[in-house]
């Protein structure tokens, strides 16, 4: 007989620490969100394909939640200029919604976190257009997006260092022993 892993017995995702989400949260979100307009604008002209492989979901409004910060995205990858928004709260009306840690999020992206296994151990949740949620994991792993690289490209000079510390928070997620909050992110 198989039995199903607890909630207790399966390790648990990293997540983004409490406290520098708690500092997180008195942050106004345009800064973030002027930031992150201009990663997905790079992102769109170095991989021109991503959103046109969409199809018929192009233009679907996606809520991205990571669940261990104080806030969420609304992407509306709608081709030739795709959007972004930061948020306090997802808004309703939203065609699907997905919700995970941030590490969780990372690595869905990047494709080293495999989505079903997340769905399977609750710790990936996915609501409304389950089909267009595929389309778009589709795009982005069609795309073999490595966002440390895109976000450190993005940032000119400063790029450096944050590829480094990015990439050695990928390193100490990855090591982190079950149990002890980490799991395997890449």
């Amino acid at each position: 007989m198989i039995r199903p892993l607890s909630a207790s017995s399966r390790p648990a995702l990293p997540s983004v620490p409490p406290l520098v989400a708690l500092a997180l949260r008195p942050l106004p979100l345009l800064p973030l969100e002027l930031a992150l307009s201009l990663l997905l604008r790079r992102i769109g002209k170095d991989h021109p394909r991503i959103f046109d492989r969409l199809g018929a979901h192009a233009h679907k409004r996606f809520g991205i939640k990571p669940t261990d910060l104080p806030f969420a995205f609304v992407l509306e990858p709608a081709p030739p200029r795709p959007r972004l928004t930061v948020v306090r709260d997802l808004p309703a009306g939203l065609d699907a919604q997905i919700s995970s840690t941030l590490p969780g999020l990372f690595g869905l992206v990047e494709g080293s976190l495999d989505g079903d296994a997340l769905m399977f151990s609750r710790d990936l949740i996915v609501e409304g257009d389950v089909e267009a949620v595929l389309a778009l994991r589709n795009a982005i792993d069609n795309e073999q997006l490595d966002l440390v690289a895109e976000i450190a490209a993005a940032l000119g000079p400063l790029g450096g260092p944050l590829k480094q510390v990015l990439r050695a928070a990928r390193r100490n997620a990855a090591a982190a022993p079950a149990g002890e909050g980490g799991a395997r992110w890449s």
